[in-house]
């Protein structure tokens, strides 16, 4: 299929969408589901106001009845490296309302359901990734809120977001993620919330953050067949169903982060003793036989810092990360499990820069050191990276970015170009694709097969 064909296919799928949704009223207030941070206290307790003169009970009910808020939003993308195919054609619907019992106790519910039809309309996937991603509720954030003077509560499924840079994820430690679209999905999508319980302390420009995770939640990878599934060498494997039993009270996550305001700076340091929430893939067949692999999940210990200043019109923003126990492949087919412990530290430098035509950009370096370099890791001993993120609203209501993040080591790179038109009150069309290149053994060039085009309409309520 030549490159004006896959045009036409994607406008076709272009004005489908819009017709589609063209001609529904605008709703109640916008709710721009930007993604949610909580590190200030007026985010940890937003919501509803209590009625007075009526009983808790009746306005709790009310709350619960009226006021929901959320997004649903049309997904349709087109894989035009061989094999061509529809690769999405999903529907996310979530819904969420917060209120309060009293000005001491606040709670919030929410959830999302998402339906992919190209999985019921081809037989292009295996049945394992069909039953996998064809549709699923999630319990999204459902917690209750405790404030005691200088101490705040949250018990619950909740984010815990202790960093967040552009593209990739680093000092993200807490969250789980589905990472069945890779990175590509909005990060207040992609991650999965942890049933945990934090308490917070706050005086002055001073944080102490702790949260304890009883029993965690781990990234969601898909099945083999996939177009993002992680694991691509060697094609022949086998997998085993994943490896959860160490999931359990005895193995709870726990960590502490403490923050501090100093001269402008905002600098937190941070513990955090977990399950690994990304799979490792241990081989489980002997060296003389086909290759058989199983995802588990290792106790690893992380150590890390972040840190942020305005600059005025720029911010200048860093994360560091040392992680202690966590496993990585090497091709010693000889090799127990084919797996070595290599401790790593990962660090990233971001500047932001706004201009004044509503223009931004965003540079990043970023590298990963693996202390005691094992000869037949796949990666090198230091494996560096940068981005580029520009970002400018066109024209009213219509705003173009695009996203590069390239190895500096290798050929592995991804470009994501985008643009996002609010078409009305409440209603957005974006227009985009997602772009890789590289070797199989890269970060990036391993779905080399997956460039795609999509098309995304979203209704905001």
């Amino acid at each position: 299929m030549g490159p004006k064909h896959k045009i036409g296919y994607f406008l076709l799928i272009s004005v489908l969408t819009a017709l589609l949704y063209t001609g529904a009223g605008a709703g109640a207030g916008v709710q721009d589901d930007a993604i949610l941070a909580f590190s200030t206290r007026e985010n940890l307790f937003g919501g509803g106001e209590e009625v007075l003169g009526e009983s808790p009970s009746t306005t709790v009910w009310k709350q619960l009845i009226t006021g929901w808020q959320g997004f649903s939003q049309l997904e349709i993308a087109y894989t035009y490296s061989e094999p061509v195919h529809f690769s999405k054609a999903k529907i996310r619907t979530q819904l969420s309302r917060s209120g309060r019992f009293n000005e001491y106790i606040r709670w919030k519910i929410s959830g999302r359901f998402d339906y992919d039809a190209v999985y019921d309309l081809s037989n292009f996937y295996p049945g394992s990734v069909r039953r996998d991603q064809g549709q699923e509720f999630f319990l999204r954030e459902n917690y209750l809120d405790i404030s005691l003077e200088d101490f705040d509560f949250r018990l619950g499924r909740q984010h815990v977001i202790w960093g967040e840079m552009i593209g990739l994820f680093f000092a993200d430690v807490v969250s789980a993620k589905d990472m069945r679209e890779f990175v590509l999905p909005d990060f207040d999508i992609l991650r999965i919330p942890q049933w945990a319980v934090r308490a917070e302390y706050s005086k002055n420009d001073f944080h102490v953050d702790f949260v304890w995770v009883p029993y965690a939640s781990f990234d969601k990878s898909g099945r083999p067949g996939a177009d993002f599934f992680p694991f691509q060498l060697p094609a022949a494997a086998t997998f085993l169903s994943e490896d959860k039993s160490g999931r359990n009270l005895a193995n709870s996550n726990y960590g502490v982060r403490l923050s501090q305001l100093i001269n402008g700076w905002d600098i937190s340091t941070f513990y955090y003793h977990s399950l690994d929430a990304a799979p490792t893939f241990y081989r489980v067949s002997s060296p003389n036989e086909p290759f058989v692999f199983q995802a588990r999940h290792d106790t690893i210990d992380q150590f890390g810092v972040t840190f942020a200043k305005d600059l005025g019109s720029s911010v200048l923003k860093g994360e560091l990360i040392y992680t202690d126990g966590r496993r990585f492949i090497v091709s010693r087919l000889n090799q127990a499990d084919g797996l070595v412990i290599q401790n790593t530290l990962d660090y990233i430098l971001g500047l932001d820069i706004n201009f004044i035509t509503d223009t931004r950009l965003n540079l990043q370096l970023f590298q990963r050191v693996y202390f005691a370099h094992d000869p037949d890791n796949f990666q090198d001993e230091f494996e560096s990276g940068a981005s580029v993120f520009l970002s400018s609203e066109l024209r009213k209501n219509l705003d173009a970015q695009v996203l590069l993040i390239h190895s500096l080591n290798r050929s592995d790179w991804m470009l994501r170009p985008k643009l996002t038109w609010k078409v009305i009150t409440n209603w957005r069309l974006v227009l985009g694709a997602d772009i890789f290149g590289g070797d199989r053994t890269g970060l990036f060039g391993r779905f080399d097969n997956s460039d795609r085009i999509y098309t995304e309409t979203r209704f905001s309520f």
